[in-house]
């Protein structure tokens, strides 16, 4: 058959559109995770102290619990910005959503390094710190899905999941940055120092990430599928509504699919550093290096896991990934409570390699499941929903199993959980690699993955 005019063909060579258009779509997704990574350390480290302290007398470990909550607060609030980033990114493009985020994610997270303290200021300072917590759960909830959206729907058809894959390595990207300059700052000065007023530059170097990145997606194209919807007169005035009545099931699975990873990937994030630290012992400096060399780690396996899936599948492909968590979390945390910093380092990141293999296919799987005029707005309810249900309160919840157990292994076998949960639900979507993004698209799945 012959290919659609204007559609994105195989090719031998990247562009140097085709590389702005991928480093536009993995630097907002860098900087909401530098700006994620930051926020999990210093709730681990340093927010229940400034922020939360006067709990502390009413219950031991009371203001850690809820430091941990501030993070999880924000999850809250991804569908909500899913839902209107993906209503106007439906109707108005997926450019002009990702720049929006990008701005306000980067201002709420600047904000946070200039909040006066509740000695300061008194319960106004938590009250505000949740409120910034939310502005950049808002935010989040638009900027994965627009970004994802650029990245697959510009990509070759034969090469969506590598180029799908770019968005999703803004993890380990956002937590290389983030752990760089908090190494530095954490081999630079006294913990006394840190706690006082070292925290704040990190949230506050992020105003460099967001002039650059603003440029950056500023000379981006738009999408060439939206353009052609748009072209067609294809598009809604009510593409949440639409959403709900034919792709609710997409919706539950896309949801269901993240929970596993998004949960193992926030224990890196921000549960095993903390619990390295403070239960423990072990330094802080050779902590974030072993998670910075667990994060170029997950750089590598989340690349390796869309190019995989460009070839053997979607599905198998998280198949594969989540399995390797499932059998890796018992010896994680046996490798983690000896207490030395080497096995720490090899248990993260032995952990990186099912989670890349679960990340890195999700791009491209997800915007292979929704049709074109709802699909920002599906991807990005279906991710903001699992992240609720996963990430959320991992660390919380890691947090209370090992409180209330005394037995690392508890946490192990809660990740354990949601993994069998998620690979249900990837075994339930019927394998998506070369599906058609356009319903009128002449070009076959099977014709596209045949060709040259």
């Amino acid at each position: 058959m012959a290919v659609a005019a204007g559609r994105a063909q195989p090719a031998t060579r990247m562009s140097s559109a085709d590389r702005r258009v991928l480093a536009g779509t993995m630097v907002g997704t860098t900087i909401e995770w530098y700006d994620f990574f930051i926020f999990a350390q210093a709730a681990g480290l340093v927010f229940a102290t400034l922020y939360f302290g006067p709990l502390e007398s009413e219950s031991a470990g009371l203001a850690q619990l809820v430091s941990w909550a501030t993070i999880g607060i924000s999850f809250f609030f991804r569908p909500l910005g899913a839902i209107i980033a993906g209503r106007l990114g439906d109707r108005i493009g997926r450019k002009a959503m990702l720049v929006f985020t990008l701005v306000l994610m980067g201002s709420a997270t600047a904000l946070i390094g200039l909040l006066p303290t509740y000695a300061q200021i008194g319960v106004w300072a938590p009250i505000l710190l949740m409120l910034l917590r939310i502005l950049q759960g808002f935010s989040a909830g638009g900027e994965w899905g627009g970004a994802a959206l650029m990245a697959v729907e510009h990509a070759p058809v034969n090469k969506r999941g590598f180029w799908g894959a770019y968005p999703q390595i803004g993890v380990p990207v956002g937590m290389i940055l983030a752990t760089l300059v908090l190494f530095v700052l954490r081999s630079s000065m006294s913990a006394e120092a840190f706690l006082e007023w070292g925290w704040r530059i990190p949230f506050l170097l992020s105003v460099v990430l967001i002039v650059v990145g603003y440029f950056i997606r500023s000379a981006v194209a738009e999408s060439p599928v939206f353009k052609r919807m748009i072209e067609r007169k294809r598009d809604t005035a009510t593409p949440l509504r639409n959403l709900l009545k034919t792709n609710k099931r997409e919706v539950i699975l896309a949801a269901v699919i993240f929970i596993g990873n998004n949960a193992a990937g926030y224990l890196v994030i921000a549960f095993l550093s903390s619990y390295a630290q403070k239960t423990l012992g072990m330094p802080a400096a050779p902590v974030l290096l072993a998670t910075l060399l667990a994060s170029f780690g997950w750089l590598i396996f989340t690349l390796f896991g869309g190019m995989l899936s460009d070839r053997i599948g979607r599905v198998r492909t998280f198949q594969i990934g989540y399995g390797l968590i499932f059998v890796w979390m018992i010896p994680l945390f046996l490798l983690i409570d000896t207490g030395n910093v080497w096995l720490y380092g090899i248990g993260i990141f032995m952990l990186t390699i099912g989670l890349g293999l679960s990340y890195g296919p999700m791009s491209a799987m997800y915007a292979e499941m929704f049709p074109a005029n709802v699909r920002y707005s599906g991807i990005g309810i279906g991710y903001a929903l699992g992240a609720i249900l996963g990430g959320a309160f991992a660390p919380l919840i890691a947090q209370a199993l090992l409180g209330s157990t005394g037995w690392s292994g508890s946490i192990a076998l809660y990740i354990m959980a949601l993994c069998v949960i998620s690979f249900i639900g990837a075994s339930m979507v019927k394998e998506t690699r070369g599906a058609p993004l356009e319903a009128d698209e002449s070009l076959t799945a099977d014709e596209a993955l045949t060709r040259p």
